[in-house]
């Protein structure tokens, strides 16, 4: 018997789902038996092409722990797509979408348990559990060996240079652009949004002023605000670590970025951008009432559907320019899609078997993503670029994401210039980076006094990580 739950809605953030599919196996409440016509093959199939297994899986479970993705088309896709593979292999599979905020804490509590699913995937980095996962060095050099060399953000958001780990699996992620209302823009002699982190200040403000439309970038215990502030800090040359992971965060670059912040807050903003969760700022430009805010295209795809007036004039930008130049305009992925599995995975081989024949089928994980998905193997989707150019899901101009071309070139891994390790996981699942832009922008302290803080609590945590060997630095 096939149970299809009911359809989500517009925005799955706040939402979980439940399937079961069975790819062998007798049939039974909320799963998929094998012989159901919902496997198919040739037209209308999920599965592009299928990936020969270097082992023999018949007969094992897979289950696996995910997010649910911020574009409904790709979970509808991806759960026939999993059934697909597993009826090829003889493979039970299990698939459990949960809201991304409890990802984290799922995985946490999976690990403490010892027991849970064969795959466990976030959308950043979580090294912190790098001694409780396996290696997947093995897995990473066959996906290069079948498609050219891992994007080098992808290898920078999964492996410790400092034990030579591989301790997830990114096999994609999707790009952080700036989200810009073009008329609101317009009315600020700014047709084609701002271009600098000053542009975004007076542009913004005068829009706030002008035509009371307000500027959506958060300060909250949430990621994208975690994403917006080492967004920032990169423009003005500050970073938390130095390339040899090293804390460096108290810095006058760290202060000045802190002090922008402030002043962005005060003439563009509103303070509800201190208690947002990370859909907030979708919510705001879907609705109409923002000029900007940094997201990937799920934002501009909800608009597309749901409000095609807003969405017609929703554009992007690169990320913006700040004091250190073009070298630091750069964007951590909206979403890094990093698998890993657990130390106490019952099904490890089937898991490796799965995530290849996933980078083999990239090119559908693009497409079925609504171009959300980009590949960590750039081979496997060779026409990404056209379809930017030229958006077969209805963008007007056909090219309005044509700027996502250039997005390898600005897309970079949590804690640049260092890796992303332990720390830096830790330290991104807590709110340390967007409190202390807002204690600076809720008049708290100082900016000085703000930055001081965060590195008191920075440095506790790199100290902690590199005894456990995990790090490098103490320089």
């Amino acid at each position: 018997m096939l149970h299809l739950p009911g359809r989500r809605a517009a925005d799955p953030r706040g939402l979980s789902r439940r399937r079961l599919l069975q790819g062998a196996g007798a049939a039974a409440s909320l799963t998929l038996a094998a012989s159901t016509p919902f496997f198919r093959t040739g037209a209308g199939a999920a599965t592009l092409r299928q990936t020969p297994t270097t082992r023999d899986i018949s007969g094992t479970n897979l289950s696996m722990l995910l997010w649910s993705h911020f574009v409904p088309r790709h979970d509808e896709w991806f759960d026939q797509f999993v059934a697909e593979w597993g009826e090829a292999n003889g493979v039970t599979v299990q698939v459990d979408h949960i809201n991304t905020a409890d990802i984290p804490a799922s995985i946490a509590a999976e690990i403490s348990a010892g027991q849970g699913h064969d795959i466990v995937e976030h959308i950043a980095s979580l090294a912190q559990y790098e001694k409780s996962v396996l290696d997947l060095t093995d897995l990473v050099e066959e996906a290069n060996a079948r498609h050219g060399e891992q994007l080098p953000m992808a290898q920078r958001n999964s492996f410790n240079p400092t034990t030579n780990v591989y301790y997830g699996f990114c096999h994609g992620y999707a790009p952080d652009p700036g989200n810009y209302r073009r008329s609101l823009w317009e009315g600020v002699e700014m047709a084609d949004g701002p271009g600098t982190w000053d542009d975004l200040l007076a542009g913004g403000a005068r829009i706030k002023a002008e035509q009371g439309v307000q500027m959506g970038l958060g300060m909250s215990n949430e990621i994208d605000s975690r994403m917006a502030a080492q967004s920032l800090m990169w423009a003005f040359g500050a970073s938390v670590q130095d390339a040899e992971e090293n804390v460096v965060i108290n810095s006058p670059e760290t202060v000045a970025a802190v002090t922008y912040m402030a002043d962005l807050f005060k003439q563009t903003m509103t303070p509800e951008v201190f208690g947002w969760n990370a859909a907030s700022n979708n919510q705001l430009l879907v609705a109409g009432r923002a000029s900007y805010i940094l997201n990937s295209i799920s934002a501009y795809r909800t608009a597309q559907r749901d409000q095609p007036e807003v969405g017609a004039d929703i554009f992007f930008r690169t990320p913006l320019v700040g004091p250190a130049g073009e070298e630091g305009a750069l964007a951590h992925g909206h979403a890094v899609f990093i698998s890993m599995i657990p130390n106490y995975a019952a099904n490890p081989d089937t898991a490796k078997e799965f995530l290849l024949h996933l980078v083999n089928n990239y090119a559908q994980a693009a497409e079925q993503s609504e171009l959300y998905n980009f590949p960590a193997w750039p081979e496997t989707v060779p026409d990404l670029e056209s379809w930017v150019d030229e958006d077969p899901y209805g963008s007007e101009p056909a090219d309005k994401l044509s700027i996502l071309k250039t997005a390898n070139d600005w897309t970079t891994n949590l804690g640049h210039p260092g890796p992303a390790n332990a720390a830096m996981g830790e330290i991104f699942a807590l709110p340390i980076l967007p409190n202390m832009m807002a204690r600076a922008a809720r008049g708290e302290q100082t900016p000085e006094e703000s930055v001081a803080q965060a590195e008191g609590e920075i440095t506790a945590i790199f100290d902690h990580w590199r005894a456990e060997g995990l790090i490098g630095g103490g320089a």
